[in-house]
């Protein structure tokens, strides 16, 4: 295969770094392939039943048949550079979307045609929305039975609030799904089955579909010419509109975010996707369309806001959105490059962690294959090499003109379990392992139980941690022992106290003496931690108000009630007094902690438990036992509703984290291995009293015998 065309090749407005997103087994993978394969880019059309797909190229992923890492590829069509980046849909990899969002241009959102917008649809749909993403649907699965694209589109528009406008409809001859009608070009598309439908002919549209084809268009035309002054004239004075002037229209209302093009077909039976990728080039933005990006630079203690355009004549403004680890290349960093060039052997300048480093090499990926290059240029995505003190959400620019970039933002783990080495020999191999891929994933975190000496990781769900297990035995050869998995529970207080403390030592020469005057209150959930240093007139020099804080924050992470970290409270410095010589730094720390967590016991504290959203999908002959199957896990039902015009049901329900363990056994027991789930982490609520109490009973019991 001979090498890309760089970006400067092709021009910046020939250029589309896109996405596909979706809802789990909607096709994403098979949609990418398709493309690979209609765009030249592989030979070998891959499935993901047969685990030969390209975009799927770990191991587990080919085992389970699902994406668990976002994969990156290059192609081109109609002239065009498209970068590609596949992401997963299972909702415990979304950090994999998140920063795959947030350094892409648009996006392809895709719906499966029997289930339609599920709950993970949704999910990423706002994920898209908070970056401002321009998104095209692709309405995928029309051959199965039951599909519906009119119900899809309107629960595009009802459910993600979005302007859809279809520009082709489905032609079936009753059950068969026989091909497409583009509405912007009034064809009738069929497609070959003797070449996977790379070849298609164009016909004029059947007399049995015009009524449907007259709808759309007609809905079309009328949409198209609200966002265009001379073509609602036209269309007002009932002239005809040509294709370019449609597409321009929509083009248009697309890049603002105001109107999403919908498509539909089959990637599995190979009908659809080349008009796909004609969307792409002709709706969604290239890097010359977009406004210039905005970072912050310090000066002279204030922060203030830098432009830098999409062109390689201004400085170099980059942003690190993935670590990998490469046992042969080292730690490979995935950048967008906003504005300049970034080239071998030069020097940048990572922003966010102060430091100059050198690149060492340069890569454009396609999913594991890599292809040298000497530069990557304005608008690529690409691996930088030798950038061995980078991190995910790093700006990456030149010393002279420096910027921070908007992070990207990772939501906190929920679950726990512990990990301990066969053998003293495997503690280092363990570390280190987990270490780089704690370097990959934001959302897996690893910390260290003093008490227990158990080492402690963390990650978004059963299948996120599952995965990481793998990953050691398979990656790094290390199989330690897995401990049970632990819900990660918080503490917080229900009543408002005030405190008097005073931390008075003498041990035979310098004394130590502090005191503060404490007022806890509760805040609402989710709004963290807020101190107040109320102090006037002295009474505790502003030497010492650091301390106080930090043993407060101290005493709030090591937990009291339930030894879980405290959240959602203020405390508010209010008095206090010091003595000159035994005052200091320490002393007040001590006093200030040993002063909350006394205050936090007098106000009523609660125990909080992480809460799923839980959407399950069953046949309706078993809704009765899922519903009873969610009650007895502590659950509550929040909506039951028929799906895909079938016999199947969706039911979602609230159920806390706790009682999740195990459901996917259970749900395959009780529906005949007929019914699949997804599960999000919501939000944290109360955990019963009684409940509560034999959670901190165990936790202090465990404390007690460890000692």
């Amino acid at each position: 295969m001979s090498k890309q065309k760089r970006n400067s090749e092709y021009g910046l407005k020939n250029v589309r770094n896109i996405g596909i997103m979706a809802h789990i087994d909607a096709g994403k993978t098979t949609v990418a392939e398709r493309m690979l394969y209609y765009t030249g880019r592989t030979h070998k059309m891959g499935t993901v039943d047969d685990g030969n797909t390209t975009m799927d190229w770990m191991d587990q992923e080919k085992e389970r048949g699902i994406t668990i890492v976002s994969a990156a590829t290059t192609t081109h069509w109609r002239d065009h550079r498209i970068n590609l980046i596949d992401t997963p849909g299972h909702v415990d990899f979304t950090v994999e979307v998140e920063r795959s969002l947030r350094v892409l241009d648009g996006v392809v959102a895709l719906f499966c045609g029997v289930g339609g917008v599920e709950p993970q649809s949704e999910i990423v749909w706002r994920q898209a929305e908070k970056y401002g993403v321009p998104a095209i649907s692709f309405v995928n699965k029309m051959d199965r039975s039951g599909a519906n694209f009119d119900r899809v589109t309107e629960e595009i528009e009802s459910r993600l609030e979005a302007k859809p406008v279809p520009v082709v409809i489905p032609m079936f001859e009753e059950e068969e799904f026989l091909g497409i009608i583009d509405l912007v070009e009034s064809k009738a598309v069929f497609y070959s089955d003797k070449d996977f439908g790379a070849t298609y002919r164009e016909e004029e549209i059947p007399e049995k579909y015009m009524q449907d084809y007259k709808r759309w268009r007609e809905h079309l035309l009328q949409t198209v010419s609200e966002w265009d002054e001379d073509l609602f004239e036209k269309y007002c004075m009932d002239e005809p509109l040509n294709p370019m002037e449609i597409r321009k229209a929509l083009r248009a209302a697309t890049l603002s975010t105001e109107a999403v093009p919908v498509l539909c077909g089959s990637a599995l039976k190979n009908k659809g996707v080349q008009r796909l990728m004609d969307a792409v080039v002709d709706y969604l933005p290239s890097p010359a369309d977009l406004p210039p990006v905005i970072g912050i630079r310090e000066e002279k203690g204030e922060d203030i806001e830098v432009e830098r355009k999409h062109t390689s004549d201004d400085p170099l403004a980059a942003l690190a959105f993935k670590v990998v680890s490469d046992r042969h290349m080292g730690k490979m960093i995935y950048v967008r490059v906003y504005s300049g060039k970034m080239e071998v052997g030069t020097y940048i300048y990572n922003s966010t962690k102060d430091i100059r480093q050198r690149v060492g090499r340069l890569m454009l990926m396609h999913a594991d294959r890599r292809e040298n290059r000497d530069a990557l240029d304005c608008g690529e995505i690409g691996v930088v090499v030798g950038l061995s003190d980078t991190t995910t959400g790093d700006t990456l620019c030149t010393e002279e003109e420096p910027l921070h970039l908007e992070a990207i933002e990772f939501p906190a783990p929920v679950l726990s379990i512990s990990v301990k080495p066969e053998s003293a020999a495997e503690r280092d191999k363990l570390f280190d392992a987990l270490n780089k891929l704690a370097d990959e994933d934001p959302t897996f975190t690893v910390g260290y139980n003093q008490e227990t000496g158990e080492t402690v990781i963390s990650g978004m769900g059963e299948l996120h941690l599952n995965i990481i297990c793998e990953r050691l035995r398979r990656e790094f050869s290390v199989d330690p022992e897995i401990g049970a998995p632990k819900v990660a529970y918080r503490e917080t207080i229900t009543k408002p106290r005030e405190i008097k403390h005073k931390y008075v030592k003498q041990t035979g020469g310098r004394g130590q003496y502090a005191h503060v005057e404490l007022e806890i209150e509760p805040l609402e959930p989710g709004d963290g931690f807020e101190f107040t240093d109320s102090i006037r007139g002295g009474n505790i020099p502003k030497d010492y108000i650091p301390a106080v804080e930090k043993g407060i924050v101290e005493a709030m992470a090591e937990g009291i009630y339930a030894d879980t970290p405290a959240v959602d409270l203020a405390v508010e410095l209010v008095d206090g007094s010091y003595h000159e010589v035994d005052s200091s730094e320490k002393a007040f720390h001590a006093c200030a902690k040993e002063a909350f967590k006394a205050a936090f016991m007098q106000a009523s504290p609660q125990l909080l438990e992480p809460v799923c959203q839980v959407n399950v999908t069953t046949p309706e002959e078993y809704s009765g036992s899922v519903t009873g199957s969610i009650c007895s896990r502590r659950g509550r039902i929040t909506n039951i509703e028929q799906r895909g015009g079938q016999n199947i049901q969706n039911i979602s329900g609230m159920v806390p984290l706790a009682e999740m363990f195990g459901y996917a056994t259970e749900l395959r027991g009780i529906t005949g291995g007929r019914g699949n789930f997804d599960m999000r982490f919501e939000h944290y609520e109360p955990v019963p009293h009684e409940i509560a109490e034999e959670i901190v009973r165990k936790k202090r019991e465990e404390k007690e015998s460890q000692k």
